[in-house]
C-alpha cells in the first residue's frame, strides 16, 4: 500500500495514494489504524483524494477506524472522497456513520471544532 502520514499534535493525516481501497490493501490500511491508535493518535483524517474505487473490505476497515477515533473521544473524517466511493458510501448507509468532508481543509478544521466542543462540553457543571 503506498500512503503518506503526517501526525501534527492535534490529529494525523493518512494519505492514500492508491486507485482502489479493495481487498488488497484494505488489511494494511486496518492494520496502520490500528497502530497509529496504540501510539496514542486520537484524531485520523483520511485523504481519499486519489481513491477511485473502493469495495466492501475497504469500507471495513475505514470502519475499524472510525471506531477506534470515536473511542479514544477523537474523530475520524473521510476527506476529498470520489463520486463513485462516495455513491458506495452512501449506497451502504454509512454516510450517517461516518466524517464525510470535502477537503482536507475542512478536515482539519473538523478536529480543531470537535477538540473544542469536547473541552466545552467537559466543563459544564453537572446537574
Amino acid at each position: 500500500m503506498k500512503y503518506t502520514i503526517e501526525k501534527t499534535e492535534k490529529y494525523t493525516l493518512v494519505q492514500l495514494h492508491e486507485d482502489k481501497l479493495n481487498s488488497t490493501i484494505a488489511p494494511e490500511l486496518k492494520s496502520e489504524l490500528v497502530k497509529l491508535n496504540a501510539e496514542g493518535v486520537k484524531s485520523v483524517i483520511l485523504d481519499m483524494s486519489e481513491v477511485k474505487y473502493a469495495d466492501s473490505s475497504g469500507l471495513s476497515s475505514i470502519l475499524v477506524g472510525n471506531r477506534l477515533s470515536e473511542n479514544e473521544g477523537g474523530i475520524f473524517i473521510m476527506a476529498a472522497v470520489s463520486d463513485h466511493v462516495l455513491k458506495l458510501v452512501k449506497i451502504s448507509h454509512l454516510d450517517t456513520v461516518l466524517n464525510l468532508l470535502p477537503t482536507v481543509e475542512e478536515a482539519i478544521d473538523a478536529v480543531f471544532m470537535n477538540e473544542l466542543e469536547k473541552n466545552l462540553r467537559s466543563e459544564e457543571p453537572e446537574e
